[in-house]
């Protein structure tokens, strides 16, 4: 498609990687996607092509700081990091790329940036977020959370992790795994949690969440369907883990693309 290359957005003298996909046109809706913990532009592999491809909408990918070949941390991350990022970074960025009307699709951590932005900005709510895209969720910590990412620290440390990571963040892997981990295993983010950000919520959303999802389990779906019945569309994929829109990519782009259609 045309318009896939990489360029850069400056936000207050941090260059963060973006890429888009697709021509993005005025009249119709942009996708914008939001990456998981460990996440990048380029980790979300062909995706978002695919995903511009199917529903004819163009696409906007951006790398957080620290991640991918956006600037790295500055700082250590606190436990309001995903805060930081829902309510100034995110429509700092749709500012910046000149985006209008827009669908959050975050995958984990971006997931849960795309809640707190749509359930908490309401004074004045954005109108630009017409619905929310959902893989994998994180609403608040479980041990199964915990325990995913101390697996991780420890393949990383073994050396397996580290060395596929090098091709996404480059010279800067050791500092994106270390903020990464560090935050989701301090004491203090045991008791972090986003359901507050659900009664501000006033727009559909599609969650998506494998069965064998190693970060969590879907009492983290379940929650939106109870809280917000009358906005939530759930899909529960069998024989998939964390990454719905990797493991199984034709049934996450099929969900992604009904929902969307539903939208219109």
């Amino acid at each position: 498609m045309d318009n896939e290359s990489k360029t850069y957005l400056t936000l207050n003298g941090t260059r963060l990687e973006c890429q888009w996909f697709g021509q993005p046109d005025g009249d119709r809706p942009v996708l914008v996607l939001l990456h998981e913990g460990l996440g990048c532009v380029d980790m979300w592999r062909d995706f978002p092509r695919r995903l511009a491809q199917q529903t004819g909408l163009a696409v906007f990918v951006y790398s957080r700081q620290g991640y991918g070949g956006s600037d790295p941390f500055a700082h250590p991350l606190d436990v309001d990091f995903m805060h930081r990022e829902g309510m100034d970074i995110l429509p700092a960025v749709l500012d910046a790329a000149g985006i209008g009307q827009a669908f959050l699709v975050g995958h984990s951590d971006g997931a849960s940036i795309s809640l707190i932005y749509a359930g908490e900005r309401t004074d004045p709510r954005d109108p630009r977020i017409l619905g929310l895209v959902l893989l994998a969720p994180h609403l608040f910590v479980e041990e199964e959370t915990l325990h995913g990412i101390r697996q991780a620290k420890q393949d990383y440390d073994s050396g397996s992790l580290a060395e596929r990571l090098r091709r996404y963040h480059l010279d800067h892997t050791e500092s994106t795994f270390r903020h990464w981990s560090g935050i989701w295993l301090d004491p203090r983010f045991e008791s972090w949690n986003i359901e507050a950000s659900l009664p501000g919520i006033e727009v559909p959303l599609l969650a998506v969440m494998g069965e064998d999802d190693q970060y969590g389990t879907l009492a983290q779906i379940h929650t939106l369907a109870e809280r917000l019945p009358q906005w939530t569309e759930l899909a529960i994929l069998k024989d998939c883990g964390h990454s719905p829109h990797l493991e199984q990519p034709e049934r996450t782009l099929e969900l992604v693309c009904d929902f969307l259609e539903k939208q219109r």
